[in-house]
């Protein structure tokens, strides 16, 4: 049949891996270092992999290709389930050649049972992984119920408590859309859309640029149709909270 299928410029691929962890299907591998459509039928044409990629390489064209089949897609994300052996948690490991993006969630020891620790020694608080916008999946079962942290790389530098204010009970995401170079809105529509998100807090740094990242967050919000409460928090070069 003729329909709508994703096309990968393998010269454009540049090797990150975020299409692959973007598409929820399986239907995109690292194959050799670069990003390779493995099935036609794994892929459902809605483009969930173009926002994620980088460089452009990934585009839509009308061809022959096996009609999307969403039995065989579930039976494969199963099969990855299963084989993920056992302390991996609940997360799903994403289809993508680079071992960082394994999505899962991080089990932090309760104070109760916990081995009380020194006092130079910090606890991190961050409770899933990945953390890039660009990297997370956009259905994860840490989602479920979370509370949304959406905040810029240079945030987690300036401020010295950042973990213990920000991430502590917070799924973390992170970016600069300077450097990234894309428009965050469109994959955090997704997830704020297709997720029980209970509020959504933005941490930027005062420079300018930092204002791409609390546009996306406020579109993102807009464009779900949810109302959820949020907040954005501004955080000084010199390490203060601005508002």
């Amino acid at each position: 049949m003729i329909r709508r299928i994703i096309e990968i410029n393998e010269e454009k691929c540049n090797g990150c891996g975020a299409c692959a962890a973007a598409c929820h299907e399986g239907a995109i591998a690292m194959v050799d270092g670069k990003a390779k459509l493995m099935r036609d039928d794994y892929c459902d044409g809605l483009g969930d992999c173009l926002p994620a990629c980088p460089t452009g390489a990934i585009t839509f064209v009308e061809r022959e290709a096996a009609a999307y089949d969403e039995q065989a897609v579930q039976q494969n994300r199963q099969k990855k389930m299963q084989g993920q052996g056992e302390g991996q948690g609940e997360g799903e490991k994403l289809p993508c050649g680079c071992p960082g993006t394994l999505s899962r969630t991080i089990q932090r020891p309760g104070s109760e049972t916990a081995q009380a620790p020194r006092k130079t020694a910090l606890q991190s608080r961050l409770s899933q992984w990945p953390v890039q916008i660009k990297l997370v999946p956009v259905k994860a079962p840490y989602f479920d119920g979370a509370k949304l942290l959406i905040a810029a790389d240079c945030t987690a530098f300036a401020y010295a408590n950042f973990h213990e204010d920000f991430i502590r009970n917070h799924i973390t995401l992170v970016g600069c859309p300077k450097l990234d170079g894309v428009d965050y809105a469109e994959k955090l529509t997704q997830i704020i859309r297709g997720n029980d998100i209970k509020s959504v807090t933005v941490v930027r740094m005062e420079v300018p640029c930092c204002g791409g990242l609390e546009a996306a967050a406020r579109k993102a919000l807009q464009e779900s149709g949810k109302f959820i409460p949020w907040q954005v928090v501004t955080i000084a070069t010199d390490g203060r909270i601005l508002d």
